[in-house]
Parts: structure tokens; sequence; C-alpha cells
């Protein structure tokens, strides 16, 4: 989402590094760049201009230190201030010590209320808690029935009262929730294309009638400055304890995730990263911050890496990589292994340095989805023992893939060229990869 706005900073500061040393009016040149590049990343105006003001006044107060570069001490000031405006530290969610935690999701038609519902009861159900869904748009055709399926695809209770309005419906689940032992409720509340009293005037009721302990707006990242408007006027409502930004992983400018915390002075707690229930991440501005500058974010992928990776199939991974003994039936675990971690784009952009080499690469997917199918269209046999397959064999996989021959020839050399370069690799470089998890 950041692309562009990183490249600019980079850019910026790497005329900053050409100077030897640095005087104000560099820093105050560089600084007119940085306020261009978060208007163009579509900032607040008034959140980029007491941005820059500030880093300017810090940045030239510096006390430069001869052993560090002076552009990488604005880097640092920027990074630190960057922080900040994103809201310091984490904010935690209402903790689940209650029986029930009430949740109230709000916002918009379409910033993915629902899809945040079903996110939210996945996590709580992870913790071992019993969570229920509740069904209160009536509003939106099919909104009841698509949050029946997410709770269905994962195992938790759903309430709906057909014939009752969504206030009604809030408080019933409420009472259910509080005989029925169940821990946390989430509430799915109605959306519109805009902001009305109508909507707001049910919604300010239902908080009246159950009392919730989070009531968390979803804002679209990919709406820019609409997002920020609509979070303020929610506020201003509803006293929202939280924001949850959807759509992190688009390609809008990312100018709502750098706005939101400062007009509004409501922290963001949540980042929706993808459209799968389990895309759902605490919000850590210090990660974001380091992401926008280019560092990468090492933590976010460790922690990623440890929550999908088997640590001991990992081990004997390790081990068969070494000796040279990897096969396809290895390399199929590890796709999946990535495929749980999220999009190969996003996860390697996590890698510090190495965002940089990728810039302007475009993952296919789908060219992971046909290697695939051709290891898939192969015999156990011939998936532990590559070097068996022949040419009667590598017609066969073909026909059986929907390939053709060259495409499960270029498989097959690309293979045994991986096989070979992990075979001469030594145990430090392998030690160096979180969880195990290759470096393809």
């Amino acid at each position: 989402m950041f692309s562009n706005l990183t490249d600019k900073l980079e850019s910026t500061f790497k005329k900053l590094r050409g100077h030897g040393k640095l005087s104000e009016k560099n820093i105050r040149d560089a600084m007119r760049e940085v306020r261009q590049a978060l208007l163009e990343a579509d900032v607040n105006y008034k959140v980029a201009g007491s941005f820059v003001k500030s880093v300017e006044q810090k940045a030239v107060g510096a006390k430069v230190l001869r052993s560090i570069d002076p552009g990488q001490q604005v880097v640092k000031v920027v990074y630190d201030e960057l922080v900040q405006l994103l809201g310091g530290k984490a904010a935690p969610l209402a903790p689940f010590d209650k029986q029930p935690v009430i949740f109230m999701i709000c916002g918009l038609q379409g910033s993915g209320k629902t899809t945040l519902t079903g996110k939210i009861a996945l996590m709580a159900k992870r913790k071992k808690k019993k969570p229920l869904v509740v069904a209160a748009d009536t509003q939106r055709p099919a909104a009841v029935k698509q949050l029946r399926v997410l709770a269905d695809s994962i195992s938790v209770e759903h309430f709906y009262v057909d014939g009752k309005g969504p206030e009604d419906i809030c408080k019933l689940a409420v009472k259910h929730a509080q005989k029925n032992f169940i821990d946390v409720v989430i509430m799915d509340t109605a959306g519109r294309l805009h902001i009305d009293d109508e909507l707001m005037a049910e919604l300010e009721k239902i908080r009246q009638l159950t009392t919730p302990d989070e009531i968390l707006l979803v804002a679209d990242a990919m709406t820019g400055q609409d997002a920020v408007n609509v979070a303020r006027e929610f506020h201003e409502r509803l006293e929202v304890t939280g924001v949850v930004l959807s759509k992190l992983d688009g390609d809008a400018r990312g100018g709502a995730a750098l706005s939101i915390r400062e007009v509004t002075g409501c922290p963001i707690k949540l980042a929706s990263t993808g459209e799968k229930l389990g895309d759902l991440e605490p919000f850590h501005p210090d990660r974001l911050a380091s992401r926008i500058l280019g560092m990468g974010d090492i933590v976010s992928l460790v922690e990623k890496a440890q929550e999908t990776v088997d640590l001991s199939e990992a081990e004997r991974l390790q081990e068969k990589l070494l000796k040279s003994k990897f096969d396809f039936e290895d390399f199929l675990g590890q796709v999946n292994q990535l495929k749980k971690m999220g999009p190969l784009e996003s996860v390697l952009g996590m890698v510090p340095g190495l965002g940089k080499q990728l810039k302007g690469i475009k993952f296919d997917e789908r060219e992971i989805e046909r290697m695939t199918a051709i290891i898939k269209s192969m015999t156990v046999q011939e998936r532990r023992n590559p070097g068996m397959i022949d040419g009667s064999r590598r017609r066969r996989i073909a026909a059986g893939s929907g390939n053709s021959v060259q495409a499960v020839n270029q498989l097959l050399k690309q293979f045994f060229a991986m096989q070979k370069m992990f075979g001469n690799l030594g145990k430090k470089k392998l030690k160096g990869l979180p969880g195990g998890i290759m470096p393809f």
C-alpha cells in the first residue's frame, strides 16, 4: 500500500546522505519533499504540516554523532515521529476477562464489517473462547446469510431473530449470551453509503441497550481522506474505542492510516491484511513505520512463521536440505506453509532489505498453482525420487496437469538447481531463516 510513499522518502533520504554535513537548509529542503510525498499519499494536509514541522525542529536540533551518517540521523527522527503519528504503541483490545465481552462493529456499507465480525470470532475461538456473532444488519440484502455462512465456516454460533429490529436483536443476543456461558458477543451492525441521522440513531440505541466493551469502527484504507472524515463523525456520535483498518493489503496511497489517529484521537487497534478470516493482526505503529521507511518487518514475519510452521517438521526439512535429499513432497509442504503466512509478495516484503530488491516484481500466484498442479500429477514415488522422471513420465505428467512438456522440463530443471544449491549451503545460512522457511 505504501510503495509510492516509501519510494519518495527513500529518494529524499538518499539525497541527504550525499551531503557530508547537514545544514538547516539541507534539512528544510528535504522536509519540503517529505511534506509533498505525504500529501501525494493522501495524508491530511494539517497532519502533514505538523509532522514535517516537528521532524524539522528535532532534526535541526539533534546532536550529530561522528559515528553515524547525518542522513541516517534524520531517518531516525522521521521514524520516531511516524511511530508517534500512528499512536506510539499498540493499543490492546478489551480483555476477555468477563462474560460476555461485547464488541460492536460499525462503519459504512462495504467497509468490511461482516468479514471483520467473522475474523474477531475466529480470533476469540483461537484463544479458547466461545464467540457468538450477531446479525444486526437488517438493511443490506443477504447480510444475515453472509454472516451465517462465515459463522458456519469456523463453527461458531450465529444469532438472528426474524422480524425483530436491530436494537431488539442485539439486546436479545446479549441475554442469550449471559444464559449460555458465551464469552464474546460480536454485533455486526448496519451501514449506509453515507452517514445519516437514522443510521446513527440506530447505533446509539444499540450502544445504550448493550453497553459494549469495544465499539470498533471499520475504516476502509482504500478510501483515503474519506475514511478519516467518516471516523471523525462516528467517533463524535458513538465514542468509538478503536479503529480497524480494512483492506490494508490493497494498492491505495495509505493516507488514511497515517491521518486517522491524529485527526480523531482514536487508536488504531487492528489491521485487516487480507480476505481470509485469519488475516487479522494487532496494529503495531512501530512495525508499520518500519515498513513505510523500507526497513521491513522481521518481527511480524517471525510471528507469522511461529503461528504456521511446525518446528519439528522445519528441523527435519533443514537436515534434508543439507544432505541434498529435499524432494517434491517437501516442496509442496513448504508451499502450503507459505500460503498460510499470506500473499508471497507481502511475506517477502517483511524481510529487511529484500523489499527494495523485489521492487517492481509482481508475484503471480497462478505460477505457484501451476507448479503445484504439475507436482500433484506425479506419483508419490516420482515426487520422492525426481531423478526417475524420464521422457515418457514427463509427457504423462504434462497431460495430467494440463501443461506442456516444456513446462514440466523447466520445473524439473529449476528443482534440481535449487536442490544442488541448498546442498552446498552451510548451516549458518540456513539457521538465519525464521522458522525453517526456505527463501523462495
